[in-house]
């Protein structure tokens, strides 16, 4: 196993497992040679080169990808709310709805939940944390944000990075009830969210195309969401309506093609994050979780 490569704690398994990496090769070169970081700067992290990606990925003929794609990463196709055979793109097949049933959501008003499949990073007072993905590699709120006076008042707050692998289920939902705003957008580069990107420039975070909503919650007090895309990430589609209450694990929107993140925000002292969430996160590995599970409760 080399020494770069990306582990993570699987929270049901109970164990460390090494990430099967969609187009590492590709992401090695891009971000660690000379020349790829090149190809990187001139090319890839713009937004036409994600665009044409994701124009390949709605061609018809893209649904051919789909089979061996669900045999090299093992889902499973008894939770898709439609069989793998009625897709008629890889993109109408990435975005796919899953059955109510295949992600429970954790019950209690005091207990907030995963906002997305994937592998999280939890930090409890991300002003404190010792650094994210590496040792001493961290941002602003304020950059990420575009806001001074936003990350003012989320200073010292609890911060949770839930990254989607192109492997997972690209939708992602309300962590805890209540009623969201008008989505905000921030225009960026699209690099990738990758740990193979991010252990070398934490940054690309929050210089990337991100959008920021705010949840007022009757629990949690008020509650950020950014959803922030990555390198051949299509688009960031909002499907919830502004202003309306919403409930905790009720749809909030969806990625088309691509590896991607959502940030949830919480004010200080609202939250206790999970045990494992904790550990794992101290030791800037991610634990590899599902939508609507538990991430904490009501401090």
């Amino acid at each position: 196993m080399s020494a770069d490569s990306i582990r993570y704690f699987d929270r049901y398994a109970r164990e460390l497992r090494t990430e099967q990496v969609y187009g590492e090769k590709w992401l090695r070169f891009a971000y660690e040679h000379p020349a790829g970081r090149l190809f990187l700067w001139l090319l890839v992290r713009r937004a036409f080169f994600s665009h044409y990606y994701g124009w390949q990925m709605r061609k018809r003929v893209s649904a051919n990808r789909i089979l061996p794609f669900i045999v090299n990463y093992n889902l499973n196709v008894d939770e898709f709310l439609r069989s793998p055979f009625e897709f008629k793109s890889f993109n109408e097949f990435f975005y796919r709805q899953l059955k109510p049933a295949a992600r429970p959501i954790a019950e209690g008003d005091r207990v907030a939940v995963l906002p997305a499949d994937g592998r999280h990073l939890a930090f409890p007072n991300f002003a404190a944390a010792a650094g994210l993905y590496v040792k001493g590699a961290n941002f602003s709120l304020e950059a990420l944000l575009g806001d001074s006076a936003t990350a003012q008042e989320f200073a010292g707050g609890a911060l949770l990075i839930s990254r989607l692998c192109p492997v997972d289920y690209h939708r992602f939902h309300f962590p805890v009830a209540g009623t969201p705003g008008d989505s905000r957008m921030i225009n960026g580069w699209l690099y990738s969210v990758s740990p193979v990107a991010l252990r070398r420039n934490i940054h690309y975070l929050t210089q990337n195309k991100r959008v920021v909503t705010r949840i007022e919650s009757p629990h949690f007090g008020p509650v950020l969401m950014i959803e922030v895309g990555a390198t051949n990430v299509g688009s960031i589609r909002q499907l919830y309506v502004p202003n309306r209450p919403a409930a905790k694990g009720e749809e909030k929107g969806l990625f088309a093609f691509g590896g991607s993140c959502v940030i949830t925000i919480f004010r200080p002292g609202r939250i206790k994050f999970e045990a494992d969430l904790l550990a794992s996160s101290a030791d800037h590995i991610e634990t590899y979780a599902r939508m609507g599970d538990k991430l904490g409760t009501l401090a």
